[in-house]
């Protein structure tokens, strides 16, 4: 990805955080949104300033259509996007909430959708893309109570292979990765430590993604990768 332009959503969460190092490695520059100043401010603590100098940050609401378009209109070109914005949610569905379901579709499949919109069209220009989505092992093997979180999920990796057939034709390649648990602080408060040892480490998936965000991964589209480490 070496001074290739990289879309990378969710960029100052745990997982975003755990994989960033791993994309700055690779030589991408480096655009992140955020919604918070406070994430912003995270991400600046903990890169070095050398680091920082392949890292925008800008305030945005990826679940806003107009955010999106002026984030990749600002940036001139996107040739990788990496979208990592999602949100876990548990509820059996006889109980389960219209605005929770409209929340997890919201976080999860629209701002796939509406990244993936917008950095087609600025990678169809150039003849040249790498997008990488992050779907869920529930996408493939639903739990019980993860029926919005999976259904949304599935939706992502979904939408994704129908991109890799609408681009087969061009240079550009669309994947998904599918992680089990990951060990992010996020699921350490939620679930505790005690099967961490089994967990996708952040910088394990960030080799996958990585890779097939690279120049190499060109004849691999429509992958729905599963990641699941000791699960």
């Amino acid at each position: 990805m070496k001074d290739k332009k990289v879309l990378l959503t969710g960029g100052t969460g745990g997982l975003g955080q755990g994989i960033l190092p791993s994309v700055i490695s690779q030589g991408g520059l480096i655009t992140i949104p955020y919604r918070d100043e406070s994430d912003a401010n995270s991400v600046r603590e903990m890169l070095t300033q050398k680091q920082l100098e392949q890292v925008t940050l800008v305030k945005a609401d990826l679940t806003e259509e107009s955010n999106v378009s002026q984030i990749v209109k600002e940036m001139e070109k996107v040739e990788v996007l990496i979208h990592l914005v999602g949100g876990f949610d548990m509820g059996e569905i006889h109980q389960y909430s219209l605005a929770d379901w409209q929340k997890t579709f919201s976080i999860n499949l629209l701002t796939t959708f509406l990244t993936c919109k917008y950095c087609l069209q600025s990678m169809r220009e150039s003849n040249y893309g790498r997008i990488v989505t992050i779907g869920s092992r529930g996408a493939v093997n639903p739990e019980p109570k993860l029926a919005a979180y999976s259904a949304a999920k599935a939706g992502v990796v979904a939408l994704t292979q129908a991109i890799a057939k609408e681009t087969k034709q061009l240079n550009i390649t669309a994947n998904t990765v599918l992680p089990s648990v990951l060990d992010t602080p996020a699921n350490r408060d939620a679930m505790g430590e005690e099967n961490t040892d089994k967990w996708v480490k952040p910088a394990s998936l960030a080799k996958v993604i990585c890779f097939l965000a690279s120049e190499a991964a060109q004849d691999i589209s429509g992958a729905a990768i599963p990641v699941y480490g000791g699960a």
